[in-house]
């Protein structure tokens, strides 16, 4: 390997702070794809996320450029190489995948690659995606595979971590479909329960981690005890936000307090700020309230998914026997007139139809590079 023990501990470091840090499941894969081609000094990176149909949910590369990308055309199909990785245990090794006999050829617009190294994702029996890396920049020998069996053993390493982050996505993903009853029976237990138990076997494979890196084992070690007592951090943090996400039911607890617990937990979970400030508001028939929650969930949604905010401000205010409220962020925003589909992808017409079955008016504020505003106003009782 070309690196030296410290950027290659700073590479594994990076992938587990992304752990903690985040709960898109986007940004943490494309974290563990820079950081495998970093560490195993690879040309090429990519991790798949396998659909039920034979596609790719999820096809993150590093090496190759957004046009070259967009070149190539489609994600991949489940077929040849990618294939054998979603349907076997082990990794593989190829010192030339071209003259593999599952090789399919590539499109047009592909790089060429040689050596190949390749790994599934498990969680436990379950194979849910694949780490694959081409190209070893170093010398390779003669007839062989640039890539090691060391690099194989870090590989593997990285991809217990791809494991945790995609099942925690998977949580974090349900839990914005469950009802706000369901979410305090299940959600709880399923974050507590799963999230706490992987990383805590984060934890110990970090710890494990320092075995493989032999030209500083003193500095080796004492820097992955401090990536240990990260994890550790880490768990308590999330095991604090569990403890806040017990939800509020709007019967028990009331819309503003619903909301605000709500939106500390996003707060805690996204990189963006998000805040939340109330005026004036009374108790609202329960109609209003339930499509108040469910448009500030939607448009909350939509501000830290596809927006890349740093900032998510939202106000409920009261006007005169009812309430208005407001989610305003400072991302990229969009032209609401040239994009015909915007409205659907991004879930308006939903809470259009959410603000209109409680008698309320919807309005949506935005254009490129100003940032989104969405403003609901329901009527009183």
């Amino acid at each position: 390997m070309s690196q030296g023990p410290r950027s290659g501990l700073a590479a594994v470091s990076s992938a587990l702070l992304a752990m903690s840090r985040h709960l898109e499941v986007r940004d943490v894969l494309k974290t563990i794809v820079a950081s495998a081609r970093e560490l195993l000094d690879a040309q090429y990176a990519a991790l798949g996320v396998p659909d039920d149909h034979g596609g790719f949910a999820q096809f993150v590369v590093d090496g190759v450029s957004e046009e070259q990308w967009r070149a190539i055309g489609p994600l991949p199909r489940q077929h040849g190489i990618l294939a054998a990785m979603l349907h076997q245990a082990e990794a593989e090794r190829l010192a030339d995948v071209r003259q593999d006999p599952r090789f399919e050829g590539w499109p047009a617009a592909h790089p060429d690659m040689s050596d190949f190294l390749g790994l599934p994702i498990r969680d436990g029996d379950e194979v849910i995606g694949a780490l694959f890396l081409a190209d070893k920049r170093c010398a390779k020998p003669a007839g062989g595979c640039g890539f090691t069996q060391e690099d194989e053993d870090l590989l593997a390493l990285l991809a217990q971590h791809a494991a945790i982050a995609l099942t925690n996505a998977r949580l974090y993903e349900r839990s914005r479909e469950l009802t706000i009853a369901e979410e305090r029976s299940r959600l709880a237990h399923e974050l507590h329960d799963a999230v706490s138990q992987k990383l805590f076997s984060l934890r110990l494979t970090a710890q494990a981690a320092a075995a493989l890196v032999d030209r500083d084992p003193a500095r080796a070690k004492g820097e992955l005890q401090q990536v240990a007592a990260l994890a550790a951090e880490a768990a308590d943090e999330l095991r604090a936000a569990v403890v806040e996400l017990r939800p509020a039911a709007l019967d028990e607890d009331g819309l503003v307090a619903t909301l605000r617990t709500q939106i500390q937990v996003l707060d805690r979970a996204h990189s963006a700020r998000v805040t939340f400030t109330a005026h004036g508001i009374r108790a609202l028939p329960a109609a209003q309230e339930e499509a108040v929650l469910r448009v500030a969930q939607e448009a909350l949604h939509n501000a830290l998914r596809h927006s890349g905010a740093d900032h998510v401000d939202v106000t409920l205010e009261r006007r005169g026997c009812g309430a208005v409220l407001r989610v305003a962020d400072d991302g990229s925003g969009f032209d609401q007139h040239a994009v015909r589909g915007a409205g659907r992808h991004l879930g308006l017409v939903s809470m259009r139809d959410r603000a209109s079955g409680a008698g309320g008016t919807l309005t949506v504020e935005s254009a490129p590079g100003k940032g989104t505003a969405i403003e609901m106003e329901v009527p009183g009782g």
